[in-house]
């Protein structure tokens, strides 16, 4: 009859970057998450991923060449982040597999470029619009390491512009969207 072993605790700092995955296309953010307590989690993150309009559909020609009809721009989510995590099950689960839900809120910039211009070149006619945003996910940290992090997130995130909108296609402005995204992190604790 030996003694309940008590839970592990981990260092109380993690810092890291998330490899998005969404519905828009591929991203990459970075996080700092601050533990509170066993089972509460602060955090403020910040990511840049391409956002689309879900009635953009891109053809591939004979030539191999991509292009989207009646496309205007091409727009990018820059969201921050603050928020709150809640990690569940933490005395009934083994210490490799710590499932949690989170949320955040916080300030959403777009930044809109011509369609027709070459990539890097059209960040020279770029535009940024305000507004703000959140999300709510469920996931699960992986491992049992104390000096590095792996965990995987799903997140639907909602953003509100306070400006006209952004407009991906011809005379089609959109001011509210969101997506899901699946998000890989990697972190060091400290």
């Amino acid at each position: 009859l030996a003694p309940e072993k008590p839970p592990e605790v981990f260092p109380p700092n993690i810092w890291g970057i998330d490899l998005m995955f969404g519905e828009g296309g591929f991203g990459l953010g970075t996080f700092y998450r601050r533990s509170l307590s066993l089972n509460t989690t602060g955090f403020v993150d910040f990511s840049i991923s391409e956002t689309k309009d879900e009635r953009e559909v891109d053809y591939v020609d004979i030539f191999g060449n991509t292009y989207t009809p009646n496309k205007v721009n091409r727009s990018f989510q820059l969201p921050l982040n603050f928020g709150l995590q809640y990690r569940f099950f933490a005395e009934t689960l083994t210490e490799n597999f710590r499932p949690y839900i989170n949320i955040g809120v916080g300030p959403t910039f777009i930044i809109t470029d011509p369609s027709d211009h070459e990539f890097f070149n059209a960040f020279r006619y770029s535009k940024l619009h305000y507004g703000a945003g959140g999300y709510i996910g469920f996931g699960a940290n992986i491992g049992i390491s104390k000096s590095s992090l792996v965990g995987l997130n799903v997140r639907y995130f909602y953003s509100h512009l306070f400006d006209s909108g952004i407009e991906n296609l011809t005379n089609q402005f959109r001011k509210d969207f969101g997506q899901f995204v699946i998000s890989l992190h990697l972190g060091i604790m400290y």
